[in-house]
């Protein structure tokens, strides 16, 4: 993006008062119309200036050093705005003088602080970030690029640049171009919004342009497998060893509530007897680092035993014949289909089918389900705390009993609530006259009193 007009002017500014012939050396930048001067903080003789060169005049020692400086000064502001220029930027009238005076905005740009903090984490994993981290902020750099190309219809933009029209455009892009969901598109925001406060931290950038900014988060709606789904898996008989082997590692993720990369990566040695003498997974999330230790259940250590003379196990030290994740959620949806699944299996939907059908629905609490999942904050947790229709039906049912307990249940004698009734009835007579229809009514509800009594 290039300025319409640049001029730059080196001229001597007379003082009005003093009438000596030395003045000072002022330069006027002229962009787009706009102008602005500043001082050079250099003199010159007035007698010895041509205004029309805008040079000193003669070859004498002090006019060629005054001459050197001006060109010297000229070129470092072309040079400055070339710089500006060859990153998709133009510059002001008003740039040109913070330079000048040593005010300038620091020229590094957003792509080119995200490379270097997806540099930065590149050569920290797997000490501190794990690849999949990596990929994801490389994939962010990808669509903030695109956005740029597409919007602006540059190669890159300085930090100064963004606003909050910026960001609010860059999250209908993702939405709309992309076709990613709200979540999704907030996740690619978040993970822009840190290099950002990189940015503030380093005083690239003055505004935060994200202050106005606030995403909207839907809950998803992600099921985990009902108990009767799950038993249909559990049960299959498979012809397929490549099958059979996807659904082990699937149910003891159920059984457990391993990601799908803690159960790549769990290790014989990882399994140890807990202070209750039974089997627990000692270990720590890929993830965040976070410990998990998950006491055995029973199908979860049938499916251990299973694979306990496995030859890739034994090789390798890990406790179960684990595919790639891609490997994995793939020959997910083949199973399902077999054993007549609706839901859409993938390795992620074990984890919640842990929280949910395996513990929360058999009365472990919240708290306890979240540190077996390894999680930071209990809000975690709640995002997988998807009641079944089972559970809901079963706490209604309660509820039922508890308010359909009879009179005699609760101390009151039920012959007793009757007899007040028909007293009231009797008042209600006396009060208004008598009435055959109440006095009829009245002597058959006394009638099915005595009956009661006799027996």
């Amino acid at each position: 993006m290039l300025e319409r007009s640049f001029g730059i002017c080196f001229f001597l500014k007379k003082r009005s008062v003093s009438g000596k012939d030395e003045c000072a050396i002022h330069l006027r930048v002229t962009v787009d119309g706009v102008r602005k001067e500043v001082s050079t903080k250099r003199k010159w003789f007035s007698s010895r200036w041509d205004n029309r060169k805008e040079r000193a005049i003669g070859q004498r020692e002090d006019a060629r050093t005054v001459n050197n400086f001006v060109d010297n000064l000229l070129l470092k502001i072309n040079t400055y705005r070339n710089d500006i220029q060859s990153k998709g930027g133009a510059v002001t009238a008003e740039m040109v003088v913070d330079f000048l005076n040593g005010n300038a905005k620091r020229t590094t740009t957003v792509l080119e602080e995200f490379q270097k903090h997806n540099d930065e984490m590149l050569a920290l994993v797997p000490q501190e970030y794990a690849i999949g981290t990596h990929q994801r902020y490389s994939i962010a750099k990808n669509h903030i690029e695109s956005f740029i190309a597409e919007k602006y219809n540059r190669k890159d933009m300085f930090f100064w640049d963004l606003n909050y029209e910026f960001i609010r455009d860059y999250e209908f892009y993702l939405k709309t171009v992309r076709k990613c969901s709200a979540n999704t598109s907030l996740k690619y925001i978040s993970n822009f919004k840190k290099i950002v406060i990189r940015a503030i931290a380093k005083d690239i950038i003055d505004k935060d342009p994200f202050i106005r900014f606030k995403g909207k988060k839907t809950k998803p709606n992600k099921r985990p497998l009902t108990s009767e789904e799950l038993f249909k898996i559990e049960q299959k008989k498979f012809t397929s060893q490549r099958l059979e082997k996807v659904r082990d590692v699937f149910v003891f993720q159920c059984y457990t509530g391993l990601a799908y990369i803690d159960a790549f990566q769990l290790k014989r040695t990882d399994i140890k007897k807990g202070n209750d003498g039974q089997y627990w997974i000692f270990s720590n999330r890929q993830k965040s680092g976070s410990v998990t230790d998950v006491p055995l259940l029973p199908k979860a250590l049938e499916i251990i035993d299973k694979y306990k003379l496995n030859a890739d196990c034994i090789a390798s030290g890990k406790v179960l014949p684990v595919n790639s994740n891609q490997k994995m959620n793939e020959y997910l949806k083949e199973i399902a289909v077999v054993c007549g699944v609706d839901s859409v299996l993938n390795t992620h939907k074990a984890r919640r089918t842990f929280a949910s059908t395996i513990a929360l629905k058999n009365g472990v609490p919240m708290h306890i389900v979240k540190e077996m999942l390894g999680h930071q904050s209990i809000k975690q947790t709640e995002e997988y705390a998807i009641a079944e229709q089972e559970s809901v039906g079963r706490e209604m049912n309660l509820l039922r009993k508890k308010l359909e307990i009879p009179d005699e249940e609760l101390g009151v004698d039920p012959l007793s609530n009757r007899v007040l009734r028909l007293e009231n009835k009797l008042i209600d007579i006396k009060s208004v006259g008598s009435d055959a229809l109440i006095i009829d009514e009245i002597l058959s509800e006394l009638s099915d009193i005595k009956q009661k009594l006799g027996k």
